[in-house]
């Protein structure tokens, strides 16, 4: 993949980004809407307004990855890498299961009760979060810093993505191998859409597999 990402683009794509977290997060102390949904709408906000700017600003869609002609291949390819992380993914369970630990105690999300926080964290959570992080972290961002090697912008973009999740305690392993994964699913495939794809898969599977553990717990 070629780096395209400017400076102007990347400083302005960061203040717009800043400016809506911290709207979000004064909307969602001064008024009793479910904070899932003012955080589902800042997201969406943030989706759009991130490509107008690649696309008026900056060098175009293309530029972080979401050229039309790349996102069906780029799709496909999620597709399979989802399976093949997967199926690692499961392997690893195994393991850590076999010396008596709960591998769901890694990586299992705060869930909401009732059908209807259910779906919306299902659509936040698992759709529309994955999509701006994506765009943000490894379009934005690891496109910015490719410029200077792989290394660098592998580094950065998952140091950033790791500090930006909160973590409760522990070493936070699935935002580290998370952010190594969709940056290198992008490296290799060009396409956004692929760590796209295999950021909504994953994160649906981990709250899929949470809500059977627990009712079944």
């Amino acid at each position: 993949m070629e780096a395209k990402i400017e400076s102007k683009t990347l400083m302005i794509t960061i203040g717009a980004v800043f400016s809506i977290e911290v709207g979000a997060g004064m909307v969602s102390s001064a008024i009793r809407y479910d904070p899932i949904i003012i955080l589902g709408a800042a997201r969406s906000f943030q989706i759009w307004l991130m490509i107008q700017l690649v696309s008026f600003v900056g060098n175009g869609p293309s530029s972080i990855g979401l050229a039309p002609s790349r996102m069906i291949d780029g799709l496909k390819k999620g597709f399979i890498w989802s399976i093949s992380f997967g199926m690692f993914i499961g392997f690893a369970c195994l393991l850590i299961r076999a010396i008596g630990l709960n591998p769901l105690s890694l990586v299992e999300p705060n869930l909401p009760t009732g059908h209807v926080k259910m779906t919306l964290f299902f659509a936040v959570g698992g759709v529309v979060g994955p999509v701006a992080e994506e765009i943000f972290f490894r379009g934005i961002l690891y496109g910015f810093f490719r410029k200077w090697g792989i290394p660098l912008a592998l580094m950065v973009s998952t140091l950033l993505f790791v500090l930006m999740h909160p973590v409760s305690q522990g070493l936070p392993i699935p935002q580290i191998f998370g952010g190594f994964l969709f940056a290198i699913a992008y490296e290799v495939e060009g396409s956004l859409l692929t760590p796209i794809t295999i950021h909504i898969l994953g994160n649906m599977a981990i709250f899929t597999i949470s809500i059977l553990f627990r009712h079944v717990s």
